[in-house]
């Protein structure tokens, strides 16, 4: 098994008057020669939007756009049928396949928005552009973890055009999560939420991640009550 490591205080970082965003992998303002991506995982942003303010209109390609709400709400608009609010335990992709125009925007006048979007690179070039959004605030239990994203969008997930899995959920304290690599030669990305983790002997705390591959499983043992999220991907 293969590991790296990557620390929250060392992501990339802006700020401005309504949005503080890290940057687990080059993006933006933030290059980092060693953190372009995890085999088909590209981006993973943290952002804290504030009230009324958001992301403009505009465009991407070819590239799978997850969007999980942690905190408050977005407010989403697109040009292939999507428009309506993104709530905390709901998550939303866009398969933006030939072309995709989208904004997103906190609707609150009050309150701040965390949520993380995600890029993995497709499977299948210039497909039709696609909008999926679920909410599974029903579907999680503690001590479990809970399926996003797959690829044939099964057992009540979300369909994504890569070979990718992504899951989540909430554990107490001396737990120990066995993940099995759903597709071989995959690797996984481990970014820690909440809490307090090891796996293979490394510490991860709030907002580490830990990316591990080479290997057909892995086992996660939390130090303390935990959210972790696991983004399954290939390795290209």
């Amino acid at each position: 098994m293969k590991t790296v490591f990557h620390p929250a205080n060392l992501r990339g970082n802006t700020q401005s008057e309504w949005l503080n965003a890290n940057f687990s992998f080059s993006f933006g303002p933030y290059y980092n020669p060693e953190r372009i991506r995890f085999g088909a995982l590209r981006v993973l942003n943290d952002d804290f939007i504030g009230a009324g303010k958001g992301f403009g209109a505009h465009p991407h390609d070819n590239m799978e756009i997850i969007t999980v709400v942690l905190k408050g709400a977005l407010e989403h608009k697109d040009n292939v049928g999507g428009d309506g609010i993104i709530k905390a335990g709901e998550v939303q992709i866009i398969t933006a396949g030939t072309g995709v125009s989208h904004s997103e925007f906190n609707p609150s006048a009050t309150e701040e928005t965390n949520s993380l979007q995600i890029w993995v690179y497709p499977k299948v070039l210039n497909v039709s552009p696609n909008y999926q959004q679920k909410s599974f605030t029903d579907a999680y239990n503690i001590n479990q973890l809970t399926a996003l994203l797959t690829p044939d969008g099964s057992s009540g997930t979300l369909k994504i055009n890569q070979d990718a899995v992504f899951s989540i959920g909430k554990f107490e304290q001396g737990q120990q999560i066995n993940y099995p690599i759903q597709f071989t030669g995959n690797g996984a990305y481990v970014f820690l939420l909440e809490g307090e983790a090891e796996i293979d002997n490394q510490v991860l705390n709030k907002r580490d991640a830990l990316g591990v591959y080479d290997t057909s499983s892995f086992t996660i043992i939390t130090k303390a009550q935990s959210r972790v999220l696991i983004i399954e991907v290939p390795m290209l």
